[in-house]
C-alpha cells in the first residue's frame, strides 16, 4: 500500500507537468509564429513478482507474468511544427513562411537565432529587424528615400526610390532542420540549433522544399484552443483521480494499522 502511494504521487506531478504545458499553449494562443508544445510521459520500472514464461512443470511454462508498475514520469516535451494559419495584416514588412523553414536572426553575441515570427520592423538605421531590435539574417538595409519596399516568394528585397527607380537590395535566405523539434527555445519567439536538431540546412524559399515567404502576411500559432481546453480538463480529472488514490490507500493504511492495536 505504501508503494500505491507513490505511484499515485508521480501521477499527480505528472498531471502538473501536463497542466503547466497546457496552459503556456493556451497564453501563447495569439504569439505568432508560436509552435505548440506536447508533453510525453513514459511509465517507470516494474518489480517482477513472476515472469512470463517460467517454467511450471517439465512441459509447460505461465503465459504471463505478475509484474507492479511504480508510477508515470514525463519523458520530453515536443514542439510540433505544423503550419499556423496565415493572416493578412497588409503591413510590408509583415512577413510569413507558407511551409518549411525559418528566419535566421542575428543574436547580440553574433550567434544566429531561428524564428517562425515574420513580424519585422526597422531601426534607425533602415535595417530590418525583430520587434527586439535583432536583425534580420543575411541583413538588410532600405535606403532613406525608399517608398516602398517589396520581398517576392522567392525572398528577393527590392524598393522602389522616390525618383521611380527600383533597388534589389538583397535576399531573406530561410533555413530548415532535420529534426526541428530537437531545436531548442530561448524565448522571444527564436530558437537555436542543438546536436538533436542536427545542422542548419540554408537554402532560398520556394526551392529544395522551403517555404514561400508571403509579403504582408503573418503566421499566427498553430494552437488549438478547444483541444487544449479538453486536454486540461482531462489533467484535471486524471490529477483528481490519482489524488483519490492516495486518500483511498491512506485510509487502507489506517485500517489495517487500527487492526493491530
Amino acid at each position: 500500500m505504501i508503494n500505491s502511494l507513490y505511484t499515485a504521487a508521480t501521477g499527480m506531478w505528472s498531471q502538473q507537468f501536463k497542466m503547466d504545458t497546457v496552459s503556456n499553449n493556451i497564453a501563447n494562443v495569439d504569439t505568432a509564429g508560436y509552435k505548440k508544445v506536447k508533453a510525453e510521459f513514459q511509465d517507470l520500472i516494474y518489480s517482477y513478482s513472476k515472469n512470463a514464461g517460467a517454467a511450471t512443470a517439465q512441459n509447460s511454462t505461465t503465459p504471463t507474468g505478475i509484474y507492479i508498475g511504480h508510477g508515470v514520469r514525463l519523458a520530453a516535451t515536443t514542439r510540433i511544427f505544423t503550419q499556423g494559419n496565415i493572416e493578412n495584416t497588409g503591413n510590408a514588412l509583415d512577413l510569413a513562411i507558407s511551409g518549411d523553414g525559418f528566419f535566421q536572426i542575428q543574436l547580440q553575441d553574433g550567434r544566429i537565432a531561428y524564428t517562425r515570427d515574420g513580424q519585422f520592423k526597422l531601426d534607425n538605421q533602415g535595417r530590418i529587424v525583430t520587434a527586439n531590435g535583432l536583425l534580420l539574417s543575411p541583413a538588410i538595409v532600405v535606403p532613406q528615400n525608399a517608398v516602398s519596399l517589396t520581398v517576392s516568394p522567392d525572398g528577393i528585397v527590392s524598393v522602389e526610390l522616390a525618383d521611380g527607380t527600383i533597388q534589389q537590395l538583397g535576399t531573406i535566405t530561410l533555413t530548415r532542420f532535420v529534426n526541428p523539434a530537437g531545436l531548442k527555445s530561448i524565448g522571444d519567439n527564436l530558437y537555436v540549433a542543438t546536436a538533436a536538431s542536427g545542422d542548419p540546412i540554408e537554402g532560398t524559399a520556394g526551392q529544395d522544399g522551403f517555404g514561400t515567404i508571403m509579403q504582408g502576411y503573418v503566421e499566427k500559432s498553430n494552437v488549438d484552443v478547444v483541444k487544449e481546453m479538453v486536454d486540461m480538463i482531462t489533467a484535471m480529472r486524471a490529477y483528481e483521480f490519482n489524488s483519490r488514490s492516495i486518500m483511498t490507500a491512506d485510509q487502507m493504511l489506517q485500517t489495517a494499522s487500527n487492526l493491530r492495536r
